[in-house]
């Protein structure tokens, strides 16, 4: 079965062309079953690979052809098939396939159907082959793939401003980071001579041709530089909100199930290269801790709703990253998988809550939905309960491993700022899911026509919100030794990782302060918006420049565009300025002055014999004049 595994990005992609071809003008809303379609052959495919892999298989290469041959350098168009890519496809294709059937209600009466799953169907494919690709350059191809259909799909609705500038500064911020990453994989080719993965891991292992750490750090700064792009993370985080503008299921797959996860699984897939290079951890951490709180801070006083779920995305990528830097890379996947799901639950049901107000996503206006949408209601609050890390749903069961990973070992701030971050999360979301559903109609004309989803729309969700509640227990107990870990520990395992099992009595005291932490953050949120029902002007005064610095988002945006931006348009003008006036116009002069002499010269060209006849005998005497000059010693000897 494993020698189908190119069959898994096949079928999207044949998705993509018959309907980009076809669907416009025959297919028609025929183009979204055959893209969801395509995709469910791709997740029952994924599922019966990973049986096969947790079988036995554990790591398998499937060559389609050779790309590149010169010398004894080569590059195939190979899938690499282990217990981490398994996983990946299985998460990417599953909720893809969900995201796919739900976008059939979203978005039936968008004149736009066809060429929205022709493009959804393109970014499925190109996030397949970086999952799948063996070696960093064919991952490249993907990356770029995703980095693409961000754009096409953030700028759906291209013809407002909003989503057009947010998939143009989606795009530019990408390529920011993907400089990193080109960097990065140049510098590995340089120093080992091959982008093949398991090439580069296998000579790294060699202790006569590792090359200094020092290197080794500089090209994974690199790469985790790229993955700040993708992933989200800072200083490159701040497109991810506002690729809110592109549809609801868009920002349900690019928040789930594709595009930012790539950087996660970009550095879990380069495992033996950070480890190798142990400060490079140490800023992956920093940096995704960092991420984790300030993007929970920022989601404190968010009322878009889309918004509030963006910036959680954001913060949840930050806990990725701090696994990562903590050296517990199964407590990241772990996290990824079930984030996948909760999180496209978070989004789909958002999605619903949208779709019976008439498109509102003001979360002022809202108030008492869950008599009007039941369903939408209580799958969101069992993603919700994940997001706050409540037992026995998915989030707590991974995001208990991240801050118990740092814990463990040793990176005892790191701790501290995931508890916090815990329970800045469990405040916003309650916040955010008493102030949709809960309460009195803040906005009676649009609660009177307020609805609940098609079932299209809402079986999805009910799909999600059943994996929610049993994949953590079922992949992750007991903590620390679970499915999850004996699965992928042999493909992302850490040197000395065995070591650090924390005993039963510290895993059971660091769960009981994880689940006090979600609880705290509920409380807080209950007692102020449940009981008290604050007025958020009373709030803006008492918090003063606090609460302006939040709702500003720290500045960021305005730095950007004030330092960044200005300077870059600045440099832009001074080029601009410096090609039509210096080089265009040395060109122009040229010809100008070539044309100038032509004319003179046209001039001469009377076509009258005797002129020339004249001419020729002017130059003649000129010459013997000069001669007979030179001859009596006129111009001297």
């Amino acid at each position: 079965m494993i020698e189908l595994v190119w069959l898994i990005p096949g079928f999207p992609l044949a998705a993509f062309l018959v309907n980009g071809l076809l669907g416009r003008r025959w297919l028609g809303h025929l183009t979204g079953w055959i893209a969801s379609a395509a995709v469910g052959a791709s997740a029952l495919l994924s599922i019966a690979i990973f049986l096969e892999v947790l079988g036995g298989k554990q790591q398998t290469v499937v060559q389609l052809y050779r790309w590149i041959g010169v010398g004894d350098f080569t590059i195939n168009v190979s899938a690499l098939v282990d217990p981490l890519s398994s996983t990946m496809l299985l998460v990417v294709t599953v909720v893809s396939f969900l995201i796919f059937v739900y976008s059939n209600g979203y978005m039936a009466h968008d004149p736009g159907f066809p060429r929205f799953f022709t493009w959804l169907s393109l970014f499925v494919f190109a996030m397949l082959i970086l999952v799948m690709a063996d070696n960093y350059l064919l991952m490249f191809v993907g990356w770029e793939g995703v980095g693409l259909c961000s754009y096409l799909l953030i700028g759906f609705w291209f013809e407002r401003p909003a989503p057009y500038y947010a998939a143009k500064k989606a795009f530019v911020m990408n390529r920011i980071g993907d400089w990193g990453y080109t960097i990065g994989i140049i510098a590995i080719f340089l120093v080992f001579g091959s982008m093949n993965f398991l090439d580069v891991f296998k000579r790294l292992e060699d202790g006569s041709s590792a090359p200094a750490q020092s290197t080794l750090t500089l090209i994974c700064i690199a790469l985790f530089f790229g993955a700040t792009g993708k992933s989200a993370q800072i200083p490159l985080y701040t497109w991810l909100p506002d690729a809110m503008e592109g549809p609801t299921p868009v920002s349900a797959l690019i928040h789930a199930a594709t595009m930012v996860t790539s950087g996660v699984y970009l550095v879990a897939r380069s495992t033996p290269l950070f480890a190798a290079a142990g400060s490079s951890l140490e800023v992956v951490g920093t940096i995704g801790a960092l991420t984790a709180i300030v993007a929970a801070t920022i989601a404190l006083v968010q009322f878009d709703i889309k918004r509030v779920m963006a910036y959680s995305t954001v913060s949840q990528l930050g806990y990725m990253f701090l696994a990562l830097g903590v050296g517990a890379p199964v407590a990241a996947i772990f996290h990824l998988a079930t984030h996948a799901f909760f999180k496209a639950l978070l989004f789909l049901g958002s999605g619903s809550v949208i779709h019976g107000l008439g498109n509102e996503q003001d979360m002022r206006k809202m108030g008492g939905l869950r008599r009007k949408m039941p369903v939408t209601f209580w799958t969101m609050l069992v993603a919700g309960g994940a997001l706050a890390a409540l037992p026995p749903l998915a989030g707590f069961w991974s995001k208990d491993e991240i801050v118990s990973a740092a814990f463990v070992s040793g990176h005892f701030l790191l701790y501290a700022v995931g508890i916090t971050t815990a329970v800045l999360t469990a405040f916003y979301v309650t916040r955010a899911l008493w102030m949709t559903f809960y309460g009195e109609p803040r906005d009676h004309h649009l609660y009177d026509h307020a609805h609940e989803s098609p079932s299209v729309m809402t079986l999805p969700l009910i799909a999600l919100a059943a994996g929610t509640v049993v994949l953590g227990i079922a992949i992750g107990f007991p903590p620390e030794q679970g499915f999850i870990h004996r699965f992928l520990n042999p493909a992302v395992e850490v040197p000395g990782a065995a070591e650090r099992l924390p005993a039963i009595g510290t895993i059971v005291l660091l769960a009981a302060i994880s689940i006090v932490a979600g609880l705290v953050g509920i409380a807080i949120g209950v007692s102020m918006y449940v009981r008290h029902r604050p007025d958020p002007a009373a709030i803006a005064r008492a918090s003063g420049p606090y609460y302006r610095v939040l709702v500003n988002k720290y500045y960021l945006d305005e730095l950007y565009d004030h330092r960044v931006v200005e300077a870059a348009r600045a440099f832009a003008g001074a080029s601009w300025a410096f090609d039509i006036h210096i080089i265009d116009g040395l060109v122009n002069r040229l010809g100008w002055a070539l044309a100038r002499s032509g004319s003179g010269l046209r001039r001469v060209q009377t076509g009258v014999v005797g002129n020339y006849a004249l001419t020729i005998v002017a130059g003649l005497l000129i010459v013997l004049a000069a001669y007979g000059g030179y001859a009596a010693g006129v111009f001297g000897r």
